[in-house]
């Protein structure tokens, strides 16, 4: 699998959808590093109701994030794209250090440069409590989404 950085706009279906599984994989290391150099230098987030800018502010972000969202596994599904642009949804599952488990649901805007690096991406997430037994994602993490699980349903 090609990592983010490796597809550059113009995107094709094709390149959108590996855009979208290659950042999925890097999001699912749960390695803030990694991460962030997807994004430019001073890319600009607004996630939820955090605004962030720049890669340390990222991995900064990040390694927060995960050090309360634990056993984070994130699922992501191409909406639509255009030449630089790209929109997904998106579905995580994680739980808190009380053992309560949740799951995300969002949509994210991306827009990239012409090196393939995102230069702006906009999340809006909201977290609903679940009951163990109702988890959907159950891959060993961290670690990629197995090639076999079909992710978020399409819905017509």
């Amino acid at each position: 699998m090609p990592s983010p950085t490796d597809i550059r706009p113009p995107f094709t279906r094709e390149s959108a959808i590996a855009k979208v599984r290659a950042a999925e994989d890097a999001w699912n290391s749960r390695d803030p590093n990694r991460v962030s150099l997807a994004y430019t230098v001073d890319s600009e987030w607004r996630n939820r109701s955090q605004f962030v800018q720049g890669r340390d502010a990222i991995q900064t972000f990040l390694a927060d994030k995960w050090s309360k969202e634990l056993d984070y596994r994130l699922t992501k599904s191409l909406w639509t794209y255009s030449d630089d642009r790209i929109a997904v949804r998106f579905q995580y599952e994680y739980h808190d250090e009380q053992g309560q488990w949740f799951r995300a649901y969002g949509n994210e805007l991306w827009e990239f440069d012409e090196s393939g690096l995102m230069r702006r991406r906009e999340a809006s997430i909201n977290d609903v409590a679940i009951e163990e037994q109702d988890r959907k994602f159950h891959w060993t993490a961290p670690g990629p989404r197995p090639e076999g699980d079909l992710g978020i349903p399409n819905v017509k």
